[in-house]
């Protein structure tokens, strides 16, 4: 058996998986890969620790060669602490932080081949480096980015895995069983217990929960058989993309969309909102009745959809458009979301018949909505829309959310919906957002872009417990390492960790600004979408204002990059564009006080002196 322990700083992770080496009740190896520094009183002080609390029968091995001892204690249980300092000292060896750790591949090749081969009980604890502060500089991102990928090869050749925050262990599910649903109700498997001591795959072979002191107890779970690990098949469930039946524009239209656009990707220039009438809007607020700046946002709010409109003063808006994207979304499946993923079909059909929160403030400020069905796992005899994609998106901790044609048509298709409503009479749109498990991908954008780790901006989504928080960390971590090297790329990102209905905002948005089409933008899954699409349209931002402030972390990161300032302050977090419709009477307010306002002259009221 052989066990991957995996957690940040101080949280436990050694005293677990020590309690688990004793537990097999073998000989034990230490494996200890930290060195005592004469010139580092407090790392030697740590180690002093570590090593007296080690039981007097266990035999240690002070060394970075690790595949060795392996070789040498086929039988016995091996106990590795840790991977991250072994590392540390092997770039170092190699010279490996100069070379972006290319001479140091070899030695990681051989140790995975080498815990791949090993016979006998094995623990390794590794960094998790996604829960813990990695310095914003070359060299801690290059060592980020080697752990994320050595403890990712490790769990594949690992019989288990475990997380380990704050002394609480979480085991992870293995690759092709997401969320461990229950297959009786095709719903995902009760979080895991918060327990100090969860149940964990044991070095003997059976399941236990191991506590602190080494002793097992029979686990509470049921056990997995072959089938369990099963892909869930239906074509309610996965998207149609076998030879048997490949996708066609048949069944998902939008990938038709392509063929408006010579190429769907590619946006043309962005002009500006004009800077002569706003400051054509500025002088007309130094005129009106009200001390200069007394109404605060409201006039910058004018200045700006005076700018948009190219008038002064501005039109009233007359048809302002609100379009909600929906898809789900496969890392949905691995308990990230505190829903289960026919809510999407059931919540786009609320919001069409009237009952939703979008739906009422629509109503109170004088917009209508549209759903767009992206990439619904299920959908309604008919669809909703016309630009449907595919059946739910990958899961990206383990899988590209979609394919290369897929990428294009999400994006065409947004460019398309941004056509239809700006040739329909739309004169300002909102973008809103449907779907379980898309704050995860929302959240992997963000965290790319801004440069910020998924420790600082994981939110609670639909309200998910600290065991779905830590689950939903960790889906995030290794969707972020399976794009980090698209950063420059937009199309490459929205391909690898996005989805449809993310691909296809990212294109509303940017042809939106293309059109010179003001928009409001909603909370962190509309905001992470136009990251990108100011990168598939430079420019594109100044046609933007930010509804509101989520109290989803990332959505506050997404905005300061933006440089854009929300104009509520709701704690909102429904998602749908409500937050961005909430702000809509603002914006009409603000046009009505460039419109309707009268001026000192008209009103016969004496100026500043």
């Amino acid at each position: 058996m052989r066990l991957l322990v995996l957690g940040g700083t101080r949280s436990g992770k050694s005293a677990h998986a020590e309690s688990v080496a004793a537990a097999t009740g073998a000989d034990v190896v230490y494996v200890a890969t930290a060195r005592p520094d004469h010139d580092d009183a407090e790392m030697t002080a740590r180690i002093a620790v570590h090593r007296d609390r080690r039981p007097a029968g266990w035999s240690t091995e002070e060394t970075d060669e690790i595949p060795r001892v392996l070789a040498d204690h086929p039988d016995d249980t091996v106990l590795v602490d840790d991977l991250g300092g072994w590392l540390t000292r092997r770039m170092d060896a190699t010279l490996g932080w100069a070379d972006d750790g290319a001479a140091v591949s070899g030695e990681v090749d051989a140790l995975v081949s080498a815990v791949a081969a090993h016979p006998g009980p094995l623990v390794l604890v590794s960094p998790e480096v996604g829960l813990g502060v990695v310095p914003a500089t070359l060299s801690g991102r290059l060592f980020s980015d080697l752990v994320g990928s050595l403890n990712r090869r490790l769990a594949e050749v690992c019989d288990a895995a475990v997380l380990v925050v704050a002394g609480r262990v979480l085991p992870l599910s293995a690759p092709g069983v997401p969320g461990a649903p229950d297959r009786s109700t095709g719903n995902p498997a009760p979080s895991a217990p918060t327990h100090p001591a969860s149940s964990t795959p044991t070095l003997g072979g059976t399941t236990g929960a191991v506590g602190a002191t080494g002793a097992t107890t029979e686990s509470q779970g049921s056990e997995r058989t072959a089938r369990d690990l099963e892909p869930e098949t239906g074509a309610e469930n996965e998207p149609e993309t076998g030879a048997e039946s490949a996708p066609s524009t048949h069944d998902f239209p939008g990938l038709a969309d392509v063929a408006h656009y010579d190429d769907p990707v590619t946006f043309p220039p962005v002009h500006p909102p004009s800077h002569t009438v706003a400051d054509e809007a500025r002088a007309r607020q130094l005129v009106l009745t009200k001390p200069s700046g007394s109404l605060g946002r409201l006039e910058e709010l004018g200045v700006w959809i005076s700018s948009c409109q190219e008038a002064c003063p501005p039109r009233p808006l007359e048809r302002a458009r609100v379009v909600v994207f929906a898809g789900d979304h496969g890392v949905a499946e691995n308990g990230v979301s505190a829903y289960p993923r026919e809510v999407t079909l059931q919540m786009a059909d609320n919001i069409v018949g009237g009952g939703a929160a979008v739906s009422v403030l629509a109503r109170a400020a004088r917009a209508t909505v549209r759903v767009a069905d992206m990439s619904m796992s299920a959908e309604r005899p008919g669809g909703l829309d016309d630009h449907k994609i595919r059946r739910s998106s990958g899961s990206i901790d383990r899988e590209d959310a979609l394919s290369p044609d897929e990428v294009r048509a999400a994006v065409a298709a947004g460019r398309r919906i941004a056509d239809e409503e700006v040739d329909s009479g739309a004169d300002l749109l909102i973008a809103g957002d449907l779907g379980i498990g898309n704050t995860t991908p929302a959240t992997v954008i963000t965290c790319l872009v801004t440069g910020r780790e998924p420790v600082e901006l994981v939110g609670r989504g639909t309200g998910i417990d600290d065991v779905g928080w830590m689950r939903k960390t960790a889906a995030i971590r290794d969707a972020m390492f399976r794009a980090s090297g698209d950063l420059r790329d937009p199309v490459a990102m929205l391909r690898r960790v996005a989805g449809a209905d993310l691909a296809a905002m990212a294109g509303f948005l940017a042809q939106a600004a293309v059109r010179k089409t003001p928009c409001i933008l909603d909370g962190a899954v509309v905001t992470a979408a136009a990251l990108l699409a100011e990168s598939l349209a430079p420019g594109a931002r100044q046609w933007w204002v930010a509804g509101h402030r989520s109290a989803e972390p990332a959505h506050s990161a997404a905005l300061t990059y933006l440089s854009l300032d929300p104009i509520l302050e709701h704690s909102m977090r429904l998602g749908e564009g409500s937050g961005a419709v909430a702000a809509l009477p603002t914006v009409h307010a603000a046009i009505a006080i460039l419109t309707e306002m009268a001026t000192f002259a008209d009103a016969g009221v004496s100026g500043k002196a």
